[in-house]
């Protein structure tokens, strides 16, 4: 049987073909913390500890997983956002920092409005990370998210169990403008959609290709913009005075985001960076 100490560095440098020092540093730590419920510094005391039979069987059988280029969260169920557990699988993307940012950009703008009870919309729910964290941050909020996918409103329904928050969750093709003009009217709308076209998919690495849900990451057809056509259409119908739309984006295509809210009447169009640097993110505000 490996100890930790062996284990960890076997892991390490099993997937350093994958991943770079620091990730894979943090992966191992992260699954060996999975495995034996120990953090690091009471792994480092115990390090010549030898797996059980049990834990050397998980261990072997992970490793695969992860050479497989299976990302860790998938593997142990659960990843973090803004500070909170959430239940994450491969029906759902894997919230990034960047995510986080948006959300709280827009928690900033809502106390800075003393808007205190919103009518908030989350388009393409997957996790429900984006509005169950709002709905955490602004109680008075009403809040729906939808998505396409039945797997991914699983996880999102088990996601607000797990912190206890009442949202309205609902299955919704957002392109099916019948479907879509259903809803009803919102003072702010949130959304990271798909928007990378299918013949780029060479370009992203192998665990976000090979487990992350296609449905999530690739925008139907070769329009980068699709989506963010139809979100500024709907908001036009159903936003209330000064409502905003907030979203992520690709920072190839933020100039054109911009210019195709502009032209559909928003204003106060704004692009951020993310924290890498990144331009990640925009608002337009509707005034009526």
């Amino acid at each position: 049987m490996l100890t930790y100490s062996q284990a960890y560095y076997d892991l390490k440098n099993a997937i350093l073909p994958l991943y770079d020092e620091g990730e894979s540093s943090a992966i191992a730590h992260e699954i060996l913390n999975f495995l034996t419920g120990l953090g690091r510094l009471q792994r480092l005391s115990e390090k010549d500890t030898p797996f059980t039979q049990e834990q050397q069987l998980r261990y072997n059988s992970i490793k695969k997983k992860l050479l497989n280029a299976t990302p860790p969260q998938y593997i142990i169920g659960k990843t973090w956002f803004l500070g909170r557990e959430f239940n994450v699988n491969e029906q759902v993307l894997i919230p990034r920092p960047e995510t986080e940012e948006l959300v709280q950009w827009i928690i900033d703008d809502a106390k800075q409005s003393n808007l205190n009870t919103p009518a908030i919309l989350d388009i393409g729910t997957g996790s429900g990370c984006i509005p169950i964290s709002l709905k955490l941050a602004i109680p008075g909020a009403n809040v729906t998210a939808c998505d396409i996918s039945a797997g991914a409103l699983l996880v999102a329904r088990s996601n607000a169990d797990l912190h206890q928050v009442q949202i309205n969750i609902q299955p919704l093709d957002f392109l099916d403008e019948t479907a879509r003009e259903q809803l009803g009217n919102f003072d702010i709308i949130a959304s990271n959609p798909p928007y990378i076209p299918f013949t780029q998919k060479d370009t992203l690495h192998r665990n976000v290709v090979d487990h992350e849900p296609h449905v999530a990451l690739f925008v139907p057809g070769e329009e980068p913009l699709l989506f963010y056509v139809a979100i500024a259409d709907f908001g036009i119908r159903h936003l209330n005075k000064n409502g905003c739309i907030y979203c992520e984006l690709d920072a190839d295509h933020a100039t054109e985001a911009r210019q195709l809210f502009e032209s559909k009447g928003y204003v106060d169009v704004e692009i951020r960076k993310d924290l890498s640097g990144k331009t990640r993110m925009i608002k337009a505000v509707l005034k009526k």
